[in-house]
């Protein structure tokens, strides 16, 4: 009975281990295929990283030139702007210069003007019994004259009788070359007094009055200055755009360029 058993189970025994034997096989082949995978993935990754790498390394590259050319930008305008107020400084110098010569002339100007005419009167003779002698004519002082007091009463803090002396002087000579810088002379006394309002219709007639004459650009700019100072932004801008637009040569207008850059 026990041969006839293990013959019986033999044949099965064999299917059986034929099955396992077959299935270890194709588990060989399942395992050499996930190694190569894996090793065909590794390869990938490596392949990709070193791409990575390189994409990192060329943005690198770019955003060190970016932050070079950045800086040279920086750079550059940082010495546009020493340069343009170095410049700035220089014409303010040079237009103080300007200003002490032409205060000097206009000095020597009026000191001619304040002496007496030198032209030869022929004697007349006396009518018999007129004792009266003949009073001076007192001669009205020039343009001149008239502006050296003024401004010397302005520069001493007198504002009120500067102002009266610049006043007489469009009064007696309105076309005068001085009647522009008189009216700028006038605003000038109530803006140190404070009196904005005042002023600021002062600057506006030198403009109105003088259009043509180098004070209405000082005018325009030193309104568009104090209507910033007053909170008046927009005025400001409007009247520092007309310095630039209609007195593009004057050096209020670089002025004006570089206050309209730097508010914006």
């Amino acid at each position: 009975m026990s041969g006839r058993l293990v013959r019986a189970v033999a044949p099965l025994a064999l299917v059986v281990t034929g099955g396992c034997f077959a299935t270890r096989s194709d588990m060989r082949v399942l395992q050499g295929d996930i190694l190569n995978f894996r090793t065909e993935a590794a390869r990938a990754d490596s392949a990709r990283a070193r791409q990575v790498a390189a994409v990192a390394a060329a943005l690198g590259t770019v955003a060190d030139s970016v932050r070079a050319a950045s800086d040279r930008l920086a750079r550059f305008q940082g010495d546009t702007r020493g340069d343009l107020r170095s410049i700035q400084q220089q014409l303010l110098q040079v237009q103080e210069l300007t200003g002490q010569s032409q205060r000097r002339l206009q000095e020597l100007r009026a000191e001619m003007e304040a002496r007496p005419p030198q032209a030869v009167v022929p004697p007349v003779a006396p009518v018999p019994g007129d004792t009266a002698a003949a009073a001076p004519v007192q001669a009205a002082p020039g343009p001149n004259q008239l502006y050296q007091l003024a401004y010397d009463q302005l520069r001493r803090g007198s504002y009120s009788a500067a102002r009266a002396g610049f006043e007489e002087l469009l009064r007696l000579y309105p076309t005068s070359e001085l009647a522009p810088d008189a009216q700028i002379n006038i605003a000038e006394s109530f803006a140190a007094e404070g009196t904005n309002s005042a002023a600021d219709s002062a600057y506006a007639a030198v403009v109105a009055k003088y259009p043509r004459s180098t004070r209405a650009a000082t005018a325009l700019y030193k309104l568009a200055l104090s209507m910033a100072r007053q909170g008046k932004r927009p005025d400001a801008r409007s009247a520092m755009d007309r310095v630039v637009r209609e007195y593009p040569q004057s050096d209020e207008a670089d002025l004006a360029r570089e206050w309209l850059r730097t508010n914006r």
